[in-house]
C-alpha cells in the first residue's frame, strides 16, 4: 500500500519525483536490505568452489573478502548507472542492480578447485560477456521471440536445480567438511534449520518490510544461535582495513573460449530477465508499459555494469527482481530513492571491515538461507513455465531439453572425451538445455498428435489449455 504522506498519487508514479529526505533515505536502504544477501552470496559460492572460501584455511581467504566488498561496490555503481543514466545508457528508472545467480553454474566448472589463479579466467569472460550484453541493447526487442516462457522458464528452473546442491552442502558444513564427522552433524543442521524456520515464519506471518527481508532476518537469527554455540570467529574483522578503494585488474584478466562463450550465451537470459524487470517496474509502479528507450537503456546499463565489474574483480550484474516487488508494495516509483540505496551500497563496498564481518557468518547459517533462495529460483522458473501452453509439442521440447541438460550436469564424466572447452560448456547443463529448447522451439512449428507421445509418456501425455 502506497504511503500518500510521501507524496501525491501522481508524484509517487513519477520516476523523477524526490520524496522528502527523511523518508527517501529509509526507503532507499530498504531496497538494499531486500537484495543484500542475494548480492554477496555468489561471491561466497564462487570462492568456495575455487578452494579459498569458507572452511578452506587457505591463505587466499582475504581474496573472498575483497570479492564480497566489490560485489557491494559495483552493485551500487551499476544501480547508479541505471537510475541516473549516462547518455543512452541506463533506464532512468528505480532499478536495483546486483550480482547475478544466473552465471554461477557457468562459473563453478571454470574455477572448481583451481584456487585464486582461476579467477582471472572469470574476469576475462565477465568483461567480454558484459560488452556483448551491452550490444544486445541495440536489438533486444528483435530477439525476444526466440526466448518465450518455455525457454526462459526452463533456464531459470535449471539454474535453481544446479544450485540446490550447494545449499545442502553448506547447511551440512561445507565442501571442506565432506568426509569428516562434522559434516551433516546435528549442530550444523540445527543452525541451518533455525534460518529456514525463521525465514518461513516471517515470510508467511508478517507483512511489509519484515516479509520482504525475511531471508536477511532469518540469517541474523541463525547467526545469533551460531554465536551462542561458539561457531563464530571475529578475528578477521580486526585485521581488515577500515577503508580501501577498488583495485583495477585485482585478479588479472585471462581470456578462455569456454568462459567467453558461456558468459555471452547467458547474457541472452540475463537480458530477457532485465526486460521483464523493467516491464514489471513500470506496470507495478506507474501503471504503464515500458518504452523502447527504457528497455534499451536498461540493457546497455546491465552490460556495461557487468564489464566494469570484471575489471575490478566483481561478478556479473543484473537487475534484481525482488526489488520490483518492493516498488509495487511501497508504491514509490522514484528513481532517486534507489539512488540513495546505491550510494549506501557503494559506501559499504569501500569498507573492508563490512566484508570481513560478512565472512564471519558460519557456512551452515548461509546454507539455511541459500536453501530458501535457490528453492525460490526453481519456484520462479516453474511460475514462468505456468504461462506455457502445455500441448504435446511443448512437452516434448521441454522433456528433451531438461533430460539432456540436467543429465549432463549430474553425470559430467559422460562427456570425458570432449575437448575441455566443450566439456565445461556442456556439463553446465544450462547452456545445452537452453540451446536445445531454443532450436527445437524455432524448427518444430507443428503440434503433435495425441498418439505421438502416448508410447513414451506412461499415460501422462499432457493436455493443452
Amino acid at each position: 500500500m502506497a504511503d500518500t504522506s510521501i507524496g501525491t498519487a501522481e508524484q509517487l508514479r513519477d520516476p523523477n519525483y524526490t520524496p522528502p529526505l527523511a523518508k527517501a533515505v529509509p526507503l532507499g536502504i530498504q531496497h538494499v536490505l531486500a537484495m543484500f544477501v542475494s548480492n554477496v552470496t555468489p561471491a561466497i559460492i564462487v570462492c568456495g568452489a575455487a578452494g579459498f572460501g569458507f572452511g578452506s584455511n587457505s591463505p587466499d581467504f582475504p581474496q573472498m573478502i575483497y570479492m564480497i566488498q566489490m560485489s557491494m561496490f559495483f552493485a551500487g555503481i551499476a544501480t547508479l548507472i541505471q537510475t541516473i543514466g549516462i547518455g543512452p545508457v541506463g533506464a532512468r528508472l528505480p532499478i536495483v542492480q546486483g550480482t547475478s545467480f544466473a552465471f554461477i553454474p557457468i562459473m563453478i566448472p571454470l574455477v572448481a578447485g583451481q584456487g585464486v589463479d582461476a579467477i582471472a579466467v572469470l574476469m576475462g569472460g565477465i568483461l567480454v560477456g558484459g560488452l556483448f550484453h551491452a550490444c544486445l541493447g541495440l536489438f533486444i526487442g528483435k530477439i525476444r521471440f526466440a526466448l518465450p516462457p518455455l525457454v526462459t522458464g526452463l533456464v531459470v528452473t535449471m539454474i535453481g536445480l544446479a544450485l540446490v546442491k550447494v545449499g545442502i552442502q553448506y547447511a551440512a558444513g561445507g565442501v571442506p567438511a565432506i568426509g569428516t564427522e562434522e559434516y551433516g552433524s546435528l549442530q550444523n543442521w540445527t543452525v541451518a534449520g533455525v534460518v529456514i524456520i525463521v525465514t518461513l515464519g516471517l515470510k508467511f506471518f508478517t507483512r511489509g518490510m519484515l516479509s520482504v527481508s525475511a531471508v536477511l532476518l532469518g540469517l541474523i537469527a541463525g547467526y545469533v544461535v551460531a554465536m551462542a554455540m561458539g561457531m563464530v570467529n571475529f578475528g578477521g574483522i580486526g585485521r581488515a582495513a577500515s577503508f580501501a578503494l577498488p583495485n583495477p585488474l585485482h585478479f588479472g584478466l585471462e581470456f578462455s573460449v569456454a568462459a567467453i562463450i558461456g558468459f555471452c550465451l547467458m547474457s541472452f537470459v540475463s537480458a530477457v530477465e532485465t526486460v521483464g524487470d523493467v516491464s514489471g517496474i513500470t506496470k507495478g509502479g506507474a501503471g504503464r508499459e515500458a518504452t523502447d528507450t527504457e528497455i534499451q537503456g536498461a540493457t546497455f546499463a546491465d552490460g556495461i555494469g557487468t564489464a566494469v565489474s570484471g575489471l575490478f574483480g566483481a561478478l556479473p550484474n543484473t537487475s534484481f527482481s525482488q526489488n520490483v516487488g518492493l516498488i509495487a508494495m511501497t508504491g514509490v516509483m522514484s528513481r532517486h530513492v534507489v539512488t540513495i540505496g546505491a550510494i549506501f551500497l557503494i559506501a559499504c563496498g569501500l569498507v573492508p571491515k563490512i566484508g570481513a564481518a560478512i565472512s564471519t557468518v558460519p557456512i551452515e547459517v548461509l546454507g539455511g538461507g541459500v536453501i530458501v533462495m535457490f528453492g525460490m529460483v526453481v519456484a520462479a522458473g516453474v511460475s514462468m513455465l505456468s504461462d506455457v501452453n502445455w500441448n504435446r509439442r511443448n512437452m516434448v521440447i521441454f522433456a528433451i531439453a531438461l533430460s539432456l541438460g540436467l543429465g549432463l550436469q549430474l553425470e559430467p564424466d559422460a562427456l570425458q572425451y570432449l575437448p575441455a572447452t566443450l566439456k565445461v560448456l556442456a556439463t553446465s547443463g544450462i547452456l545445452p538445455a537452453a540451446l536445445i529448447a531454443i532450436v527445437l522451439n524455432l524448427v518444430l512449428p507443428q503440434e503433435l498428435a495425441a498418439e505421438a507421445t502416448e508410447e513414451v509418456s506412461g499415460g501422462m501425455s499432457g493436455h493443452g489449455r
